[in-house]
């Protein structure tokens, strides 16, 4: 089964590079060129994880982005032209549009050019766009004072959120003026080599307010250690199977290690040291699977990221099948959850009828 999946890419790469052969009203030469360079993207995929998922620079910091940003674009654009040559296809078959559309056709080839234009830019501008999500909470515990906490998961800083990308984040998050800052994982999104280039690090500590974060599973992709070594250079406090009192808000924080360490402890091992029942308990669990464990052990709140809400259209729906809460708010008893859909992104800058977002949670 595991070699399935790349099977099926595969074939959907040679079936929309035959497609474009045949649509494009060119001469054979043209026609080959630009199904090279469509296929370069695909290409690029590959190239990235043979050569930059590696603890050591071996090509330069600007080739390495320029690989991930083709080769993590063409999944996203490789998914809509199936969608578009598939719909198309169908069409023909069933007589609704006549065959010439699809042969050496100047409408054809403009009209899908167009469509993919109007797609991809539209979804990288509301990438750009972060959306600011309120959660408004309230609890009969005794919590210091109203509070006001920002919560962020699966910044994917790296080859293609770079530190100036992230600085624009951080002024985001410091003109909330928070209490605190949680991170539900995905902090680095391959590995730190680029991070450490960019001395990204740095830019936590502008950060106005305390930050904690869990380890996703993105952290366990390359170098764990490194990363573990980066969250302290950035002033993060990592939470790794931990827990934390905060008797400055009364809150008592868990920070569970990702699903990808199967050794991890359950809920209910770390909320043993947690002695006070009084004070109002978050969980941070990068990955929201079995979301009836924060229920059962009377967790009042829990925070996961990780599905990024399927990122683009129509993989949303996939995600609303895996998951309880692929997205947004949840309540299972008296516990609250919130699954967020990413403030940063894998891959291409590609948001297509989901959100990058930011949550900014008043408790009181």
């Amino acid at each position: 089964m595991k070699f399935l999946f790349p099977i099926v890419i595969l074939l959907a790469q040679i079936y929309t590079s035959l497609r474009i052969w045949q649509i494009i009203p060119l001469p054979s030469l043209w026609k080959t060129v630009i199904t090279i360079l469509y296929n370069t993207g695909f290409i690029s995929f590959f190239l990235f994880f043979a050569f930059a998922l590696r603890q050591k620079q071996f090509i330069s910091f600007e080739v390495t982005k320029i690989l991930y940003e083709l080769g993590t674009s063409s999944p996203f654009i490789l998914l809509y032209l199936l969608i578009l040559f598939g719909i198309l296809d169908i069409a023909r078959a069933i007589h609704l549009l006549p065959s010439h559309y699809l042969l050496n056709s100047w409408i054809g080839t403009l009209s899908i050019t167009g469509l993919m234009l109007i797609t991809f830019i539209s979804g990288n501008l509301h990438y750009h766009n972060k959306y600011r999500e309120v959660l408004h909470l309230t609890t009969t515990k005794k919590i210091a004072r109203p509070l006001k906490i920002v919560l962020l998961s699966d910044l994917h800083l790296g080859y293609h959120n770079q530190r100036k990308d992230f600085a624009q984040w951080v002024d985001l998050v410091n003109q909330e003026n928070p209490d605190l800052i949680l991170i539900a994982g995905d902090i680095v999104d391959f590995n730190t080599v680029p991070l450490d280039y960019e001395h990204t690090a740095e830019e936590f500590h502008r950060l106005n307010a305390p930050v904690y974060a869990c380890l996703g599973n993105h952290e366990y992709i390359d170098n764990i250690q490194s990363t573990e070594a980066f969250y302290q250079a950035a002033g993060i406090h990592l939470l790794k199977d931990q827990f934390t009192i905060l008797s400055d808000y009364g809150l008592a924080l868990i920070g569970r290690d990702d699903r990808t360490n199967k050794k991890r402890k359950s809920i209910s091992e770390l909320k043993q040291g947690i002695t006070n029942d009084s004070l109002y308990t978050i969980v941070l669990d990068h990955q929201p699977f079995h979301l009836e464990e924060a229920e059962e052990n009377h967790i009042d709140f829990q925070f996961s990221g990780h599905t990024h809400d399927g990122q683009v259209w129509p993989i949303t729906y996939i995600i609303d099948a895996l998951y309880e809460d692929g997205h947004g708010p949840w309540q299972r008893g008296d516990t609250h959850y919130y699954v967020s859909s990413g403030l940063g992104i894998w891959g291409g800058k590609f948001r297509i009828g989901t959100n990058s977002e930011y949550i900014i949670l008043n408790l009181d």
